[in-house]
């Protein structure tokens, strides 16, 4: 039990140190992983790119929610991380206990493979497993509860990225940990490469910017697209979502859950019974364990 307890204190107290020393700068955490100014830097540039080329031009450049989406941005990439990390580390010491290991389940090897080709590969099976973690989190009662706090967003701009419920971490975390399992137990040395150009299209995708990225649109998510994801009234036919692409569009094109009707920039957000979700971060934060969820979405 003391061992148990010194673990998760010993990863508390890591990530403590290591977002500390993100925000002082020190010399310690490289300025290219410093995520913390990665985080303001990325969110400064789109946000000025929505102020110069905003596509609802009608909306304010401090929208509805401005603020509140903008702590979730931090509470959830960082403060959240901070709570959680004790937690995930007893979780490795579990499995390790019963001889699972980082790489006892990998199908691939991926050391030895360029470090490009290493980057793509992770990208590709991660953003994979988010869209199918995304999937689940609307076709399930349970999940969709949570998840609403994400599509209770009703203006939409780029901080609305990390608008989400503090669940879905618990959600994500340990199914893009089998990922990594699944391509050698490891994330490659420039993992943070793919971290701030996940970021940067999921601040893109929920901007107020119009791009669709042209034929690249089969490949990679963009505003239009993910715009129907956001949809008050989803097509007919359409039961638990559209479009539930992070980066890539590509699987919504693949298992045909891509849909967008129209090239519109006011279609009605949210979904039916958004009106009951609480306004604020705290009656937002335990609002999944205690009601029951419209599955229109």
């Amino acid at each position: 039990m003391s061992s148990a307890i010194q673990v998760m204190k010993d990863a508390f107290m890591g990530t403590v140190d290591w977002t500390w020393k993100s925000i002082i700068m020190d010399s310690s955490v490289p300025w290219y992983q410093n995520y913390f100014y990665g985080l303001i830097a990325i969110s400064v540039a789109v946000y000025l790119l929505e102020l110069a080329f905003p596509w609802r031009k009608e909306q304010k450049a401090i929208r509805k929610d401005f603020w509140l989406d903008g702590f979730y941005m931090f509470f959830n990439f960082f403060i959240f991380s901070i709570a959680i990390a004790g937690v995930y580390a007893l979780l490795e010491l579990g499995f390790q206990s019963v001889g699972i290991s980082m790489k006892s389940i990998a199908l691939i090897d991926m050391s030895a493979w360029p470090m490009a080709l290493q980057l793509l590969v992770f990208f590709i099976v991660i953003d994979f497993v988010q869209w199918a973690t995304h999937v689940a989190l609307h076709r399930f009662e349970f999940l969709w509860r949570f998840h609403q706090v994400h599509h209770s967003v009703e203006e939409m701009g780029f901080a609305a990225h990390l608008r989400y419920h503090w669940m879905e971490n618990i959600f994500y975390k340990p199914l893009k940990t089998i990922g990594v399992m699944l391509l050698g137990g490891f994330e490659p040395e420039q993992a943070y490469i793919v971290h701030f150009v996940a970021i940067s299209i999921g601040h893109l995708n929920h901007a107020n910017i119009h791009i669709t990225w042209g034929p690249l649109r089969y490949v990679f998510n963009n505003p239009v697209m993910h715009l129907w994801h956001h949809v008050y009234h989803l097509p007919e036919g359409r039961t638990h979502g559209i479009n539930f692409g992070i980066s890539l569009s590509l699987w919504d094109y693949l298992f045909g859950t891509a849909s967008i009707p129209k090239d519109d920039a006011h279609i009605k957000l949210g979904y039916p019974g958004v009106e009951d979700m609480p306004k604020g971060f705290w009656g937002q934060l335990f609002y999944g364990f205690r009601r029951k969820a419209n599955l229109d979405q």
